[in-house]
């Protein structure tokens, strides 16, 4: 009887499984059967955000993971960005353990603070109290759009000019709110996550800095860091995006893919 190794991996905030790259593809390839995931409020339009919570997101996850994971021997749980937190907080919640599988967590934002982030974050605190204003309030998604490879950066760039669908233009400030709140969860709660958990980060991350992976190893009780060099907030499809794969191989105990040039690399 073959054993059989799945995983569910999920995106960041408005976002799509564009967020993770090749990731299923070349897991797929290394025997793991990968299941996706679209957050409530997404695949859809950026209002479709304004009313959705962050337990809205917790549940969708929760649910996925207790409908698949009976049906394999091992079942790894992988998140990016916001879907870190919440494959966080969702191994948390079903004390998912070691005999079960792992954890990944690419780019956890568990602090907001990276170096393009404004020096008025936060204010954001204050408005959420003021009736109204974070729902009409919009987050835009700006260059460097999270990618330090000039190449890919001007690839989605074009994407968004077009209206492709696979990430959206701008969130609801309310959006921000659930992930400040899941980011408080998360904060309280990691040290009860008992399963492998691989960190992997850039250390130019603009959105979150390396405090998030360091919070992190410090705090789950089994846990390695991947420090990536030459990468911004969107690791899976950056520069760095072949040392990304093969450190989730590696970790999942598979063999790493051949190395290729990556295209348009930045140096600086």
């Amino acid at each position: 009887m073959s054993v059989r190794t799945g995983a569910l991996l999920i995106h960041g905030l408005g976002g799509t499984q564009f967020d993770l790259g090749s990731m299923h593809k070349v897991l797929q390839r290394a025997g793991v059967e990968t299941h996706a995931v679209t957050l409530p409020g997404h695949g859809g339009q950026p209002e479709d955000l304004v009313e959705v919570s962050y337990e809205d997101w917790l549940d969708s996850v929760t649910a996925s993971y207790r409908e698949l994971a009976p049906q394999y021997d091992t079942f790894h749980v992988m998140g990016m960005c916001l879907g870190s937190l919440l494959a966080l907080a969702l191994c948390e919640r079903v004390q998912h353990s070691k005999d079960k599988g792992k954890l990944v967590t690419l780019a956890p934002p568990v602090f907001i603070d990276g170096w393009s982030t404004p020096w008025y974050r936060q204010l954001r605190h204050l408005v959420y109290w003021i009736p109204g204003m974070a729902n009409r309030m919009k987050v835009e998604e700006d260059e460097p759009f999270g990618i330090k490879n000039a190449t890919v950066r001007a690839i989605v760039k074009a994407k968004f000019a077009r209206g492709d669908n696979f990430h959206y233009r701008w969130v609801p400030l309310a959006c921000i709110r659930q992930v400040d709140r899941l980011r408080k969860k998360v904060l309280a709660e990691a040290h009860r996550i008992a399963c492998p958990t691989l960190i992997v980060h850039a250390r130019e991350d603009e959105l979150t800095s390396l405090k998030s992976a360091e919070f992190l190893q410090a705090t789950l009780p089994d846990a390695r860091v991947v420090m990536l060099e030459n990468s911004y907030h969107m690791i899976c499809v950056d520069n760095d995006r072949e040392q990304v794969v093969n450190s989730v191989l590696e970790f999942f105990g598979y063999p790493p893919v051949p190395p290729r040039r990556v295209r348009g690399a930045d140096k600086a």
